[in-house]
């Protein structure tokens, strides 16, 4: 048990959303969301929210601190819900805070898992089990600090948890503190937009039409 137990919380953070409603080495959320959400382990009620955010957080082998606090941020912050005021209502336009929603965080290692090299997953991108307890709490502690300590719940780390969630939608993103850079489509060498403006003006410059072409 000692040893499922370190395993079962690790690496990223998944924020399930509004319940209004990765093998990665940072720090990952994917937000749902919700109407409403619950944790309850062996039969007892351990959290529950009405709308807002449920978030699903797996911490990485090797997510700093930092990671977890931008995570924080970027979770409050994120634009999941409509702007009820105006009519008809804007689409993406308010975070959990702006609604007043509550927010339950539940630490999910699973979210890591490969399978890559076969059926079975891997969890080889997890962090060990006492890096993964303190840098999720520290994660749930700063998600309290940024917004309200009363409007944010948590479940039971390396727990077997029942989650329930009546997702609002279906709404579900996937946020990462260090998404992969894009690849290179144009083959310049490049993905900074201005950059590449600038190289297709020269190369455009630079082109000129055969002499025999114009003749």
């Amino acid at each position: 048990m000692a040893a499922e137990a370190a395993l079962y919380h690790h690496a990223r953070a998944v924020a399930l959303t509004p319940v209004a409603p990765v093998p990665t080495t940072t720090v990952e959320a994917t937000p749902p969301r919700v109407k409403s959400a619950s944790v309850t382990v062996d039969g007892e009620l351990i959290s529950k929210i009405g709308k807002g955010l449920l978030v699903l957080a797996a911490i990485s082998k090797d997510d700093t601190d930092k990671d977890v606090q931008s995570m924080a941020a970027k979770i409050l912050k994120a634009k999941l819900f409509d702007d009820e005021d105006t009519d008809p209502p804007s689409r993406w336009k308010r975070g959990v805070a702006d609604i007043g929603g509550e927010v339950l965080c539940v630490s999910q290692f699973t979210l890591l898992a490969s399978l890559k090299k076969g059926n079975k997953p891997s969890f080889h991108q997890s962090a060990s089990g006492e890096k993964a307890k303190t840098l999720y709490q520290s994660f749930f502690k700063q998600v309290q600090e940024l917004y309200e300590v009363e409007k944010v719940k948590d479940g039971l780390f390396a727990a077997m948890m029942d989650v329930a969630l009546v997702n609002d939608g279906p709404v579900t993103l996937q946020i990462d503190t260090d998404p992969p850079k894009m690849d290179d489509p144009t083959s310049l060498g490049s993905s900074d937009v201005n950059d590449l403006v600038n190289k297709m003006t020269k190369i455009t410059k630079e082109f000129q039409i055969p002499v025999e072409l114009l003749e």
